[in-house]
């Protein structure tokens, strides 16, 4: 049979690894909906704005004609629902990079996530509607 003090002496540390864990994701949520970032984030934060534009990011990988993918994000204002008028921007950018006719729908462009964005991002988007980052295979 095992000694009672075994079970006080779990549940104490126990307790406090899952506290010292609650912080930790507590401060890692906090820091996010702050709307701070690491220093690898792919978007250029620098500005001298105080506000920045919240921006949709879709992930997209399109097959390229001469075979490989290319895979870049499509920025455009977090408020823009229409994803025919998303998807005609990734098609603009394809035909920038000669590949128009290549197939780009839900299958190859889908919703990731909402950032914040300044500086050259937010103006790119206010003046064409979107913005690109290149990831692979575009150059």
């Amino acid at each position: 049979m095992l000694n009672k003090n075994f079970f006080k002496k779990f549940g104490l540390a126990g307790f406090a690894f899952f506290l010292l864990k609650g912080l930790l994701w507590l401060g890692i949520g906090g820091t996010a909906m702050l709307g701070l970032s690491s220093k690898n984030s792919k978007l250029d934060m620098t500005t001298t704005s105080d506000t920045a534009m919240k921006v949709a990011v879709y992930d997209t990988y399109v097959p390229k004609k001469q075979g490989g993918i290319m895979h870049f994000d499509i920025l455009v204002d977090a408020n823009e629902r229409d994803l025919e008028k998303i998807y005609a921007y990734g098609r603009e950018y394809l035909a920038s990079k000669g590949q128009a006719g290549q197939p780009l729908t839900a299958k190859e462009c889908r919703f990731c996530h909402v950032e914040n964005a300044k500086g050259p991002i937010e103006a790119a988007i206010l003046k064409k509607g979107y913005y690109i980052i290149e990831m692979e295979g575009c150059k």
